[in-house]
């Protein structure tokens, strides 16, 4: 029993120590890049990739790679999620959380160590990787741990020198390890157990999952719920081909809803600024680099307090309003984003 903790009091430990640290991990390695862009030591260290001081069809070039050294932790993050499709059913929920976390802290300790854009480009990767996988494998322990009534609630310095930028990329080793630490000392997904036919073991954890007794009729049920989910599962196996069917359970529909709502959250426009948020304000606005990070910090920390609305609402007002509410107000955003940097820079009278 982790840390004498059953019920609730368990389910937050859990969102304190892993659901929490690995969404962080994405959106940290992700957009914590883009501060670091037009930083004096970066464009020293990483002058294939120096926007700043170029011009012209050199600058076009340069921004080119630039964006491919940020994209390449997207492309790391697809493979790594994809994986999980095999990975999270074969060695099981714990391990593979335990595994991508040490997927991050490489990737991190190679990034924040980098000397070369190769090097920098490799740890990306492998940070993708990992955050990928995270990403398609917590929710799926997380929710295979919570109860039905709250899954949803848990779903959801300026200096020259190569301390401005190394310390804020290392930083994220602290949630890797902190992954790392603790994801052992929470259970094993009571539904993994059950298919792979450990029934004896997942009930206790069922029991101290939701906080009852390990004889109750609440665990009892749960369990034998799990087992004929799982049965009716095997014998009506879905294949790739099936997703792109029609039919009585309208697959294709599903699949294509959820390919088109992650499609629409990349395209709405929030990576955008999260990545380059400090470069424009720095090159568009032409705000002083000092300030245009603290600016850029300040939207990037509005957006994950943001984040915590969906944890209060989710349940309460349903997912299609909140979808319907977020989609609206990052509209208006990026409406009021386009015209505001769209004019040109007032000069002052001679």
């Amino acid at each position: 029993m982790p840390f004498g903790l059953t019920g609730r009091a368990l389910a937050r430990m859990q969102t304190a120590l892993i659901v929490a640290p690995a969404f962080i991990l994405f959106g940290y390695n992700q957009a914590g890049l883009g501060g670091l862009l037009t930083e004096d030591d970066w464009v020293k260290t990483f002058p294939e990739i120096d926007t700043v001081h170029s011009k012209g069809a050199e600058k076009s070039q340069k921004s080119t790679i630039q964006g491919l050294v940020v994209a390449v932790f997207v492309i790391g993050a697809l493979f790594g999620s994809l994986s999980c499709s095999w990975s999270g059913n074969a060695f099981g929920r714990r391990n593979v959380i335990f595994f991508a976390a040490i997927c991050t802290l490489i990737g991190e300790i190679l990034e924040a160590s980098s000397f070369g854009v190769a090097q920098f480009i490799v740890g990306r990767i492998i940070i993708g990787a990992g955050v990928g996988q995270l990403s398609s494998i917590v929710p799926v322990w997380l929710s295979e741990t919570s109860g039905a009534k709250n899954r949803g609630q848990t779903v959801v310095v300026s200096r020259r020198a190569p301390v401005t930028w190394r310390p804020p990329i290392a930083i994220a080793i602290f949630f890797s390890l902190v992954l790392m630490a603790s994801i052992y000392m929470f259970p094993e997904s009571p539904r993994w157990l059950v298919m792979k036919g450990r029934v004896e073991e997942a009930r206790p954890l069922v029991a101290m999952l939701r906080g009852h007794a390990v004889d109750s009729l609440e665990v009892s049920s749960e369990i034998a719920g799990i087992e004929y989910s799982l049965e009716e599962t095997s014998h009506s196996a879905v294949k790739l081909t099936d997703m792109l069917k029609m039919g009585e359970d309208k697959l294709a529909y599903r699949f294509g809803l959820c390919i088109l709502l992650q499609f629409y959250q990349q395209m709405s426009g929030s990576n955008l600024i999260s990545v380059y948020a400090t470069i424009l304000f720095q090159n568009n606005l032409h705000l002083g680099s000092e300030l245009a990070r603290v600016l850029s910090g300040g939207a990037l920390t509005w957006k994950f307090l943001a984040s915590f609305i969906a944890f209060f609402t989710i349940d309460r007002f349903g997912r299609r309003a909140l979808f319907i509410i977020s989609g609206a107000g990052m509209a208006c955003c990026m409406v009021s984003l386009a015209i505001t940097t769209s004019f040109p820079r007032r000069t002052e009278a001679p």
